[in-house]
């Protein structure tokens, strides 16, 4: 608990004071955006013909502004719903939402745009933070100044620069190099155990990054997959996005954690070995680190194959229920997409055991070494 009280509450705030710092509250640019409760379901209109074979309910309630210029007033909004379970919104009392506010010549009007989330998202957060204290006291503190940074460089500088008409794959690979540098940094120092992680880290990116690159031009993938994408083609932008970047890019930024916690896994047990067995040779260690590195191996290939699989479930489910063969769906671009993903990133986790190993082992024998020498 003195952990806890000492740094607990300012390595929150420093990570909060980051985020806001470089981001902004996203509805304080747009004064139209007011947050607001529904406080009376006035009437509801069900099972209204539209025409043209169009049937939808509809809902007449209150809400009270609370937040902006028009904190405290009262607005009389409507709400339709077709029957969408995606898209279509159906407010109770008490539920918060935003709403876009508009003036008219009698008085102000407008329409929800969504709930509130962000309330029982902070709350999550903080449930995160504190679980990240409490267990890792200072390096838990660590833990969260390094996920701040890797915020601010993927909102702030990788996300800005594409816009901008930068190369996603060559920004997304240096975002995970300056990521990946001032994580280790932070968490560790600047050690062997450190450079022998980087080292890792990179050549298991590298891989991946070629393999998805190679892929994508032999299979022919655009990486257009997925209503998002298809969004991105109409941005209000004169930037043509390269689409197949983006696809590249996010296989590297996909694979990045997995990767660094392999790499790091292995450079911190072969650092303790080295530590309470001095004397262990360059291939002692080395080969200690490949047997922890195998053992490792099974659980994060399956966490990256799982987490895709996780993330592309409504379209797997799609196509069962569709009944399509095996070989059409592999054809799929979005099958084909995602596979390269999981594949990609696994070779690439694979890859970053031996290196890390191997550098590792090396930093931490190179003394002895060049005595026998």
């Amino acid at each position: 608990m003195l952990i806890l009280k000492k740094y607990g509450i300012l390595s929150i705030s420093i990570f909060i004071l980051l985020i806001y710092a470089f981001t902004g509250d996203v509805y304080a640019q747009s004064i139209e955006y007011l947050r607001g409760k529904v406080i009376e379901i006035t009437s509801e209109d069900l099972d209204l013909d539209f025409g043209g074979g169009m049937s939808g309910d509809v809902q007449y309630f209150k809400v009270e502004v609370q937040s902006g210029e028009l904190k405290g007033q009262i607005l009389e909004l409507e709400n339709t719903s077709f029957g969408d379970e995606v898209y279509d919104l159906w407010f109770e009392v008490g539920d918060r939402v935003f709403i876009e506010v508009y003036e008219t010549d009698q008085g102000f009007s407008g329409h929800v745009v969504d709930y509130q989330r962000d309330i029982y998202l902070s709350i999550l957060l903080v449930v995160f933070l504190v679980i990240i204290i409490l267990i890792g006291k200072i390096k838990g503190i660590k833990a969260i100044i390094s996920l701040g940074v890797t915020i601010i460089l993927i909102l702030k500088i990788l996300i800005p620069m594409i816009l901008r008409g930068y190369s996603p794959f060559y920004m997304s690979l240096l975002t995970a190099f300056a990521s990946t540098l001032i994580t280790y940094i932070i968490i560790g120092g600047f050690t062997s155990k450190t450079i022998g992680a980087l080292a890792g880290t990179l050549v298991g990116l590298f891989l991946a990054a070629s393999i998805s690159f190679m892929i994508s031009g032999l299979a022919h993938i655009k990486g257009i997959s997925g209503d998002e994408i298809n969004m991105l083609l109409y941005l209000p932008t004169e930037i043509n996005l390269d689409l197949t970047g983006l696809f590249l890019g996010g296989v590297i930024i996909g694979a990045l954690g997995a990767v660094m916690d392999v790499s790091i896994s292995i450079s911190s047990s072969i650092s303790e070995i080295k530590k309470n067995s001095p004397m262990i040779s360059f291939k002692g260690l080395f080969l200690s680190g490949m047997e922890v590195g195998k053992d490792i191996m099974g659980t994060m290939t399956n966490t990256l194959i799982l987490a895709y699989t996780g993330a592309s479930l409504p379209l797997l489910l799609i196509i069962n229920a569709y009944d399509f063969s095996f070989t059409r769906m592999i054809n799929m671009e979005f099958i084909a997409i995602e596979f390269v993903r999981a594949m990609a990133g696994s070779i690439g986790l694979i890859a970053a055991i031996p290196a890390t190993a191997l550098t590792t082992a090396y930093l931490m024998t190179r003394k002895e070494m060049k005595k026998d020498v």
